[in-house]
């Protein structure tokens, strides 16, 4: 038995795997605790994405802080929409999946906070051209 699996091609060892789980949940009814270790892991997963912007950030504080006062309200506002809207896309509390004009609309302060930082970024490093 033990040579059969391991032989066994991975894909399909892991989709036997994933069936085994979902077999378990479906046969002891285990709905209500999936939500909630799903719950858990969306917190999990927001909190290192906010561990990982505050070592970047530590890391690059000292650049930062020779830039002009106005890149730095634009760096640190953009930050900052993108991690309230990451914190209201991770939300528990949020019943109903994101559709429609909610989704667009994550989407695309997404996209426009990232230009921006990115923006700013290219123009306090860009090199003198004299």
């Amino acid at each position: 038995m033990r040579r059969f699996f391991s032989d066994l091609n991975p894909t399909v060892r892991g989709f036997l795997i994933i069936a085994l789980i979902a077999l378990t949940v479906v046969v002891f009814q285990l709905y209500q605790t999936l939500a909630v270790v799903g719950g858990l892991l969306r917190i999990a997963f927001f909190l290192a994405i906010a561990f990982f912007i505050y070592l970047w950030w530590r890391n690059h504080r000292s650049d930062i802080e020779t830039w002009s006062q106005r890149s730095r309200a634009v760096f640190y506002g953009a930050a900052i929409l993108i991690v309230l809207d990451l914190a209201l896309y991770f939300s528990p509390f949020r019943t109903e999946p994101l559709a429609g004009f909610t989704a667009l609309s994550f989407v695309l302060v997404l996209a426009i906070c990232g230009f921006s930082m990115w923006r700013v970024w290219r123009d306090e490093h860009r090199f003198s051209e004299y």
